[in-house]
């Protein structure tokens, strides 16, 4: 029997030994990185991972992305995915909702999927070349529900933690309304009783339907745990989704308290701890969507409840500088993108301005990530660009506006869509001063040649997978 120590040098030299052997595979330099599409609900995951390999696929939109426009780019393509126990990420459909002859959206996803895609390149770098004139990026890429990244935190929290910390939360407005019926049934129960499973599940019931109030509610709110409760999959109804928060102290064997705390503890083993090692403890590279226009127009409850969530979902994340002990101590995300997502809903001079918003949004998270050594950008994009920047005149006043169709009309509509002030105190100081529409995909995307448009795509690109494309 090998001790603790021994079985992890054996993995950490079989681990680089199969790096090792990858390197070179078939007389092709090769590589695999990880990029971890991070965000939470709303804020696009779906159509950025669709959009992204589109253009990969058809590298006719990526003149920022400097291995194309260098000329050194040859090619890509689909590849198996690595982890054959993961779905597939549907590609094919998600575009086939965007192109088709009626264009919508894609489904929210409601499960993970992976998807693997092949850069075939000529380095510029020397030793690269030197080794072989052309090489391969396999890029790996994960989609998941957004509300399942906020199960990441309860990683680092006992379940008496996380109940003090829900409970604190559901008594403060706006959750203090939504959250009535389930405090409703605390201020009646004895967690110190013995349990009993009708009124555990009654509790899980009521908390579950609070947690749906607060994903219904007018203020967007985001900070929605367990995820779980509210996307489960074909865990609906399993012992692992019947527990919710109670108040107080740890109690005796056999109390509800107790069979709630071993159903948490057991919700993060089964789900969660399994869930993080398998697919975000390897991350190479991060970008984290956020859809602040749909925050803003949220008001301050909402702004502060993403800040809030995007915080703690960030946590268990290992940031920093990528060295040659990576191979023993494990990877680290050296790299990381902060993203305003839908920056085509308004104007393009306002662009600046939104990322200066999101500047403000992300500004704790940034810097405890510089902190840690990684590099991090922020930037405004649209995976797919949905609208144009137009000139309309209203009242002898120039108005710089927007042209698209809104979700629910039939036909292209110019909207002047609001400013966003450069210095837009964040959380905005007015309740709910903003309205930004929602736009359906352009109609005539099925004519695409070059990719799917969109608003620095590949500049993002540029800063996620620039330097392995040397």
């Amino acid at each position: 029997m090998r001790l603790p120590i021994i079985n992890d040098l054996y993995d950490a030299g079989s681990r680089l030994l199969g790096r090792a052997g990858d390197l070179v595979s078939g007389g092709i330099l090769e590589q695999d990185v990880r990029l971890g599409v991070t965000g939470l609900r709303r804020a696009g995951k779906t159509v950025f991972v669709t959009a992204l390999v589109d253009n990969l696929l058809k590298a006719g939109r990526l003149p920022f992305l400097d291995v194309v426009s260098s000329g050194r780019f040859q090619a890509s393509r689909l590849r198996p995915q690595p982890d054959p126990d993961v779905p597939r990420f549907e590609l094919e459909d998600h575009l086939a909702s965007l192109t088709g002859p009626d264009p919508h959206w894609p489904e929210r996803t409601r499960g993970i999927s992976q998807l693997r895609l092949s850069l075939r390149y000529r380095p510029n770098a020397v030793l690269k070349r030197t080794i072989q004139p052309v090489a391969t990026l396999n890029l790996d890429i994960i989609d998941y529900p957004g509300e399942w990244l906020l199960d990441l935190p309860l990683l680092h929290q006992s379940f008496s933690e996380w109940s003090a910390l829900t409970l604190d939360l559901a008594g403060r407005p706006p959750r203090d309304e939504l959250s009535q019926s389930w405090r409703g049934w605390l201020a009646t129960v004895d967690p110190a009783a013995p349990a009993e499973e009708e009124e555990a599940r009654r509790g899980a019931a009521l908390y579950t339907e609070y947690l749906h109030a607060c994903r219904r509610s007018e203020n967007l709110l985001s900070l929605i745990q367990p995820g779980r409760f509210v996307e489960p999959g074909d865990l609906a109804n399993a012992p692992l989704l019947t527990f919710c928060p109670l108040p107080g102290e740890r109690r005796g064997r056999g109390s509800l308290w107790a069979l709630m705390e071993d159903r948490y503890e057991a919700y993060k083993k089964t789900l969660v701890r399994g869930f993080f090692a398998e697919h975000f403890a390897k991350l190479d590279r991060q970008i984290v969507l956020i859809d602040v226009l749909g925050a803003l127009n949220s008001g301050p409850a909402g702004m502060s409840d993403m800040k809030r969530a995007l915080e703690l979902s960030l946590e268990p994340f290992r940031h920093g500088s990528s060295g040659w002990l990576d191979w023993l101590l494990g990877t680290k995300i050296d790299r990381v993108l902060f993203a305003a997502t839908k920056a085509d809903h308004v104007a393009s001079h306002q662009h600046n301005s939104l990322r200066h918003l999101l500047d403000r949004l992300v500004s704790d998270a940034r810097s405890g990530i510089r902190f840690e050594g990684a590099q991090v950008e922020t930037m405004a994009i649209a995976a797919l660009k949905s609208t144009e920047t137009v000139v309309s005149e209203h009242e002898g006043r120039q108005l710089r506006c927007v042209r698209g169709v809104p979700i629910g009309r039939d036909r292209p509509t110019v909207l002047y869509p609001g400013e966003i002030p450069e210095d837009a105190d964040f959380p905005p100081g007015r309740e709910r001063p903003y309205n930004f529409m929602a736009f359906q995909p352009p109609a005539d995307l099925a004519r695409e040649t070059r990719g799917l448009p969109h608003i620095r795509l590949d500049q993002a690109l540029q800063f996620l997978l620039g330097d392995y494309l040397e």
